[in-house]
């Protein structure tokens, strides 16, 4: 199994995961797709066809649909 280049974390009390990418910190997303304008951003070529379910990606705390930790 690859070792993961994106580290989604645990979504905080308001609902933001940090994410790393190749061990750097590259932002604070509150949906999907700021992750990708963070991947853009960090240099990523084809960052929009990332598929962030792939085993590249670790999701720390729930996946892709999971970004608050409790119901506001």
């Amino acid at each position: 199994m690859p070792t993961p280049r994106l580290v989604i974390y645990p979504p905080d009390e308001n609902g933001w995961r940090r994410v790393r990418w190749d061990g750097q910190s590259i932002g604070v997303a509150h949906q999907p797709s700021d992750i990708i304008v963070f991947l853009q951003e960090a240099g990523l070529e084809n960052a929009e066809d990332f598929d962030l379910t792939s085993d590249l990606a670790e999701w720390r705390g729930g996946g892709p649909e999971t970004w608050a930790e409790s119901p506001p």
